[in-house]
């Protein structure tokens, strides 16, 4: 178990990360849109830009993310999960992401993303920020 397994998983659930959102990231199917986001958040954090990709709906994923290349790259402070509610094959999810862009102030991703279930697996398809 590398310390990354043992250490308390970055989407801020509580559960240590080989329990929570590293199964996710190694190629299980999350069980549900909100495990989805909470991994897609923990993969922001890690630099997990493949699983960003991979987790990301075909008709919506761009090319690539380039998280390696941000400068300053951001750090993240934390995730409230406000909502989640699903229909079927389809899915809400809104939260707020708190991270900071080199020494400046902290700031907040308040979004309300949408999630598509295909072929048993869920898939991030597209957002939209929310004001404050």
């Amino acid at each position: 178990m590398s310390p990354r397994d043992a250490a308390p998983c970055p989407c801020g659930s509580g559960s240590a990360y080989a329990r929570c959102c590293g199964p996710l990231h190694a190629g299980a199917p999350a069980p549900d849109a909100k495990a989805l986001m909470r991994s897609r958040y923990s993969a922001f954090v890690l630099g997990l830009e493949p699983y960003l990709l991979a987790s990301w709906h075909a008709s919506t994923r761009p090319a690539a993310l380039g998280l390696a290349a941000q400068r300053p790259a951001p750090t993240w402070l934390g995730l409230e999960v406000k909502h989640h509610e699903s229909d079927g094959d389809r899915a809400t999810v809104e939260f707020v992401a708190r991270y900071r862009m080199g020494g400046g102030r902290a700031q907040r991703q308040h979004e309300v993303s949408r999630f598509v279930r295909e072929g048993g697996r869920w898939h991030y398809l597209d957002g939209d920020l929310r004001q404050r």
